[in-house]
This record gives structure tokens, sequence and C-alpha cells, in this order.
């Protein structure tokens, strides 16, 4: 497919394989819930940890965005009545606890993690900045990026890929609980087909909601390729970054 080029790389090591050289992953806040109604598994954030490990000792320099939907999602306060811009920031908070989480296991794994935070508070992570992001990248530090883009009304989802734009990442890997994008809803039914790649205008003309529209159409406008995939099966980031279809290309 044409739009598999997109994503690929040769290795400097010669071993024929093909990968990238900085990756932004976005993580929703519910997959760290694992078998939980809510709040953060220790055995997920364990599993994930040693899967991103393998990334890293890929040499690849990733940068993460967390969500909050295990711990408050902006937009349903907003519906029970509260006002959208508290709500928000309440759930850009979230996502600095999941970060420092994530960051947590990470450094169980002795694998260097910075917390940069769009909303300062220096006792607890540094404050995001652009070129200091890109250095950690450099010196092959996890970055994690917490609190979104640090304003109300815009998604973690549209934070993963102005962060991906800002530290010049090759892609943004959107990882989920299933194996891409389907045309029907694969858990519900059976027969739903996996598309491999989809263009930006294509998900935004069939809404059909893998990120936000505000997201999608920053990705389309850049030309950053998204890559949607499942993270609950070990190996599958590696494989996802590698360039093997396991999960469905978004790109222009």
């Amino acid at each position: 497919m044409q739009g598999r080029s997109l994503l690929r790389r040769t290795d400097p090591a010669g071993d024929g394989r093909m990968k990238f050289k900085r990756v932004l992953l976005k993580i929703s806040g519910e997959a760290l819930m694992g078998e939980k109604t809510y709040g953060i598994s220790p055995e997920v954030v364990k599993f994930l940890a040693q899967e991103i490990q393998a990334l890293h000792n890929l040499k690849i320099e990733l940068a993460l965005v967390i969500g909050a939907g295990n711990i408050f999602r902006g937009v349903a306060g907003a519906a029970s009545g509260m006002d959208r811009s508290s709500a928000d920031n309440m759930g850009m908070l979230g996502t600095v606890m999941n970060s420092l989480a994530v960051q947590d296991g990470l450094e169980r794994l002795d694998i260097p993690t910075k917390v940069m935070s769009a909303i300062t508070m220096h006792n607890v992570c540094e404050p995001y900045e652009r070129l200091k992001a890109i250095e950690h990248l450099e010196q092959k530090r996890i970055v994690i990026c917490a609190a979104g883009t640090g304003n109300p009304y815009f998604t973690t989802d549209t934070a993963a890929v102005l962060r991906a734009l800002e530290i010049k990442a090759n892609v943004v890997m959107k990882a989920t609980r299933v194996d891409g994008v389907y045309d029907r809803d694969p858990e519900k039914d059976a027969n739903a087909v996996r598309y491999h790649a989809l263009t930006f205008s294509t998900v935004l003309r069939d809404d059909l909601r893998i990120m936000d529209a505000a997201g999608i159409a920053l990705a389309r406008d850049n030309n950053l390729p998204i890559f949607v995939f499942d993270m609950t099966r070990p190996g599958n980031i590696v494989k996802a970054v590698m360039g093997e279809d396991v999960g469905t290309l978004i790109s222009n």
C-alpha cells in the first residue's frame, strides 16, 4: 500500500528492519485501568513499562502523552453540569497523576524519564519547553508530556498531535485496546473488517472518531501520519514502530 511508505525508515544497523527515529506514543487513561473500573492498575503500568523498555532498547526516541479518562474526563464533567473550563483543568491534572505513575514504572526498570507539564508545578515535574524536550529525547530519555496543551477545550488527542509536531516526531502511535480501525465495532460484530490504511479526509468525512476532529485536522494539515494499534498484545508496540501491519495507518 502506498501509505505504508510513510512508516518506513531504514534501520542504521543494516539488519533489513524498518523503524522510526522519533515517536509520540498516545495512551488513553482508560488503558491504565486494566480490569478496574477506575484508577490505575499497577499490573498495567508494569506491562506498559516493559513494552516501552523493549522500544527504548532499540534506541528509538520516545515521547508519551497519556489521557485521564481513568480519573476524570472533562467532557463528562461538563455534561453533568460542571463548567467546561474547570472540568478540563481537572482532567489535565489527572494526566499528571497518570504520567507520574508511568514514570515510576519506567524508572523501576532504570529507564531515564522526564515528566514535562504544560501546567507549571515545579515540585512535581518540569515545565514543558519544546527545545528542552528535544534535548531530553536526544539524550535518550523518555519524555512524558503531561497536562495536555495547558488549555481547556483541547483533548489529549490534540495535545498528542501538537507535541509530536513540536518535537518533530515521525509519527503518532495511538495505543488502544483494538488492533486498528474497523468499518464496524469489532466487539459487537464478528464480521467487522479492519482498515489497513485510511486517509485523514476519510476519517473526518465518515466521522470515524478515532481521535477528535481537531487532532485529525492538525495532523492532516501538517502531513503527520497516525498509526492506531492494540497495545494490550505483548510486543505490539515494537511491531508497530518497526512498521509491521498490526494496525491502521492514517495519512494523506
